[in-house]
């Protein structure tokens, strides 16, 4: 049996055995190399160490650090109460300012469970109070909190930038146009569907008043400021991605003890706490995929995966079009960062070949990662929402069927037309 095929059988059988993702990769790449007469066993260490050595990373922590500051801060609360003045008075306005929260938020974060939690926890009470149902509640902020991995800064988007040795910054600045442009259409999605089963505006809120609007701005100044520097300091060149995640951080630190004066000393350990354990937990499946990726790359899996697709055909949208599905399958029982650090690598190569921009691409795989969030029996997102509506995941997952096919419809939008994608890098000179 050659060492190819124990890798990906030994993988294939651990991950339905239901082993963690990081172990079951130590485990068959470990397995892989005892059956090699050419790989040593010191390698394991080595591919730790080298995949975890990587500076970039550290952004990662930081920004998810800076989300649960936020949502302890009373940051969350602001950005909400400013988006609900401008979209609560119309058929669904509850949904629709849960989505457009959730864009705001994901701006910020990078994460998207951390979005469907904060804002989730906050938006679906209001929705069943004002007659909605708990499905469409559910549906609609795990659909939304999608966003958190699109809108830069995003923690996918980072880990794809490492493996695929493109632009951090050029990703986050592919993914703003995107990003909108989903977030519209899950806002239209979520209209449609309120217009459907009645569900009307928010009723705790009169008529739009522009004085009052600009007085709920100024109350939340700082925190709507949030977004500029942590965005701004990115794309102006002042700080990395890494720097900017720092700068995150303090802020919210400021924001949420000094000008809001809601983070106890509690609540600052409780999110360091949280860094670390989903940090954590990223970290072992870079360690273990780098290891299970540089078996792969000496087994020239990915050149041969590469002329095997070339073989059926040279259309790159055809390529990408198959690769997407893929991921949607692949979704549905991996979780996005693990998904990413394992394919990345792999596809590559076939991109390359078929001169495939790789920022591109990455920025459509990050969203069909979003449909992965909503897809049992992975569907990370699904039982965020679950927990917080109480409605079982089996509802959920059929309530999200019209987000999905919509989302569908823009990631075939972003496939077919590149510039959506591309342009802001290329004017920014990412």
């Amino acid at each position: 049996m050659s060492v190819l095929t124990v890798l990906l059988v030994s993988m294939t059988v651990l991950f339905l055995l239901g082993v963690p993702i990081y172990a079951a990769l130590a485990i068959a790449a470990t397995l892989s190399l005892v059956t090699s007469d050419t790989l040593p066993l010191a390698v394991v260490q080595s591919s730790f160490y080298d995949g975890l050595n990587i500076f970039p990373l550290l952004a990662i922590p930081c920004f998810i650090v800076a989300g649960a500051l936020m949502e302890r801060g009373n940051i969350t609360n602001q950005i909400i109460d400013v988006v609900r003045t401008l979209v609560g008075r119309i058929y669904g306005g509850i949904g629709i300012t849960t989505i457009a929260a959730c864009a705001v938020f994901a701006s910020i974060t990078g994460s998207a469970t951390s979005t469907v939690a904060a804002i989730g926890a906050i938006m679906v009470p209001a929705m069943v109070r004002n007659g909605y149902s708990p499905a469409y509640a559910g549906a609609c902020s795990a659909s939304g909190g999608t966003i958190g991995i699109l809108i830069p800064p995003s923690n996918p988007m980072i880990i794809y930038a490492i493996m695929a040795n493109v632009s951090i910054s050029g990703m986050f600045a592919a993914g703003f146009i995107p990003g909108v442009i989903m977030a519209a259409a899950l806002a239209s999605t979520a209209y449609a569907l309120a217009r459907k089963n009645g569900f009307k505006a928010d009723e705790s809120i009169g008529d739009f008043s522009f004085l009052e609007f600009l007085q709920i701005c100024k109350k939340s100044f700082f925190s709507l400021a949030t977004i500029v520097i942590v965005l701004g300091s990115i794309y102006s060149g002042l700080a990395t991605p890494v720097e900017a995640s720092i700068v995150a951080v303090v802020w919210a630190l400021f924001v949420g003890a000094v000008v809001n004066r809601a983070l106890s000393w509690k609540d600052i350990y409780d999110s360091l706490v949280e860094g670390v354990m989903l940090c954590g937990g990223i970290t072992i499946i870079v360690g273990a995929s780098t290891l299970f990726g540089k078996i792969l790359t000496y087994e020239e899996a990915p050149v041969a995966l590469a002329n095997y697709m070339i073989e059926m055909t040279r259309n790159k949208y055809i390529i990408i079009l198959l690769i997407v599905a893929m991921l949607y399958v692949l979704g549905m029982f991996i979780e996005t960062l693990a998904m990413v650090i394992i394919v990345t690598p792999v596809l590559v190569p076939v991109l390359v070949e078929l001169d495939i921009d790789l920022i591109h691409f990455g920025i459509i795989m990050v969203m069909a990662n979003e449909v992965g969030l909503l897809t049992p029996p992975m569907g990370v997102n699904l039982f965020v929402a679950s927990r917080l509506t109480g409605a079982s995941v089996e509802r959920l997952s059929v309530s999200v069927l019209p987000y999905i096919g919509v989302m569908t419809l823009v990631i075939l939008l972003v496939v077919y037309c590149s510039p959506i994608v591309t342009f802001l890098p290329r004017l920014l000179g990412f």
